[in-house]
């Protein structure tokens, strides 16, 4: 699912009935980002219920401070912001160390017809998510934010407060360290198994 177009006439007709009080119009407005800010969160921690649960705190918290809001940034990607900082605050506070099992299960009783490819595939998925896990908290953001957000630089750069120079270096290391990563993890497995 895409993000949604930001500052569209739609967006900003439901932004300005929101910030005017309407409840209908917010959420519908929080509709049409919520599948994009869980998925962005979820790419950031790898934990389905604390991406569940940052965003519903991310869109709680953008409910209460939505009369002060500035348009300097389309609403979803402000929502991104908040919901990255909740995430990274928890994280910070306690670490998860294992990935979501409940999506495991449900991928193996998917529609798959394979259950030797659904596990194949969810392997490989978890080494990405356990090495993007392992880059350091800015160069995962913002890897997390391009690659999973569809963010451009400038966005990036508005949702995480920090300089496009910035987001371009933290983004240059995370993909490079990224890929040393799987690929040690490659050798290794190779190793194991010869």
């Amino acid at each position: 699912m895409s993000v949604p177009e930001p500052n569209s006439e739609i967006e900003e007709d439901l932004l300005a009935r929101a910030i005017d009080g309407d409840r209908n119009a917010y959420g519908e407005l929080a509709a049409r980002c919520y599948p994009a800010v869980v998925r962005v969160v979820y790419r950031l921690c790898g934990d389905a219920q604390l991406a569940e649960d940052a965003a519903q705190e991310a869109f709680i918290r953008a409910w209460t401070k939505l009369p002060g809001y500035q348009s300097k940034a389309p609403f979803c990607r402000w929502v991104y912001r908040i919901a990255v900082n909740i995430a990274l605050d928890v994280l910070r506070r306690k670490p998860h160390d294992s990935l979501d099992e409940d999506s495991y299960a449900n991928q193996l009783a998917g529609s798959s017809p394979d259950p030797e490819a659904v596990y194949i595939e969810r392997e490989q998925s978890d080494r990405v998510q356990k090495a993007i896990r392992a880059l350091p908290e800015g160069a995962r953001a913002v890897l997390v934010l391009r690659e999973y957000g569809g963010l451009s630089y400038d966005e990036i750069s508005s949702t995480l407060d920090i300089p496009a120079g910035t987001v371009m270096s933290r983004l240059n290391y995370a993909r490079t360290r990224l890929r040393e990563m799987l690929r040690e993890d490659r050798a290794e497995m190779e190793r194991v198994y010869a």
